[in-house]
């Protein structure tokens, strides 16, 4: 295979552990719009952009007084808060990023997160200033499972598609990177399940350097 040029990271589940500060914030805004917030739905919404979310939960329980676009606004500040106060670095993602870079390989960031979340959750990490671009689907005319948001930070790389390799955690977001033509890479974080059916190449942690670090330069 020949060697790769940039491997791009999906950040919530990858770099940041993220899923329960979302929950968490949209919980706590939707339940004080007077939303029951079940979570036989959490399968559908963990996929959805912020924006998605908020007309999901409307067209539930529609509330009155405030827009959508101010609900959005208040999940988004809540998950900074949180991100802030709360110990949710992937465990091993610096230093793994710091050794592809040392590599000479270049570094995205590609998410349904919207943009403002995505500096404050890179910076708590300690990765931000190792991160040479970053898409967010806010800016997509589609989020994931759409390859837009890749073939943005593709773009922004000046890296053809089929020269990135692909850090992924979720089953739409496989499906973006591999509807971009990437390379998939499929973070486990010691899941195994069906989810990762896609993924070229699988790592378990990155914690375990050795291991993760030969699976993304053999695919790079």
């Amino acid at each position: 295979m020949p060697r790769k040029k940039a491997v791009i990271f999906d950040m919530d589940g990858v770099i940041i552990d993220s899923e329960p500060l979302w929950k968490q914030a949209e919980f706590d805004v939707f339940s004080s719009l007077g939303v029951v917030v079940s979570e036989e739905f959490t399968p559908i919404t963990q996929t959805m952009t912020t924006t998605e979310v908020a007309a999901f939960w409307f067209e539930k329980s529609p509330w009155e007084n405030v827009s959508l676009k101010e609900v959005e606004e208040l999940v988004i500040s809540r998950v900074i808060e949180l991100i802030e106060t709360s110990n949710c670095a992937i465990l091993g993602i610096r230093g793994f990023i710091e050794r592809l870079k040392a590599q000479g390989l270049k570094i995205g960031v590609a998410t349904n997160s919207p943009y403002r979340i995505i500096p404050s959750a890179l910076q708590k990490v300690g990765v931000y200033e190792l991160i040479d671009t970053i898409s967010s689907a806010e800016f997509e005319e589609k989020g994931k499972p759409d390859p837009a948001v890749y073939l943005s930070a593709s773009q922004k790389l000046a890296i053809e598609p089929h020269e990135c390799v692909v850090v992924e955690d979720s089953h739409s977001g496989m499906i973006a990177a591999k509807k971009a033509g990437m390379t998939v890479v499929g973070f486990t974080n010691g899941r195994l399940h069906k989810t990762f059916e896609l993924a070229d190449f699988t790592i378990t942690h990155f914690d375990d350097s050795n291991e993760a670090f030969r699976v993304l330069t053999t695919s790079a």
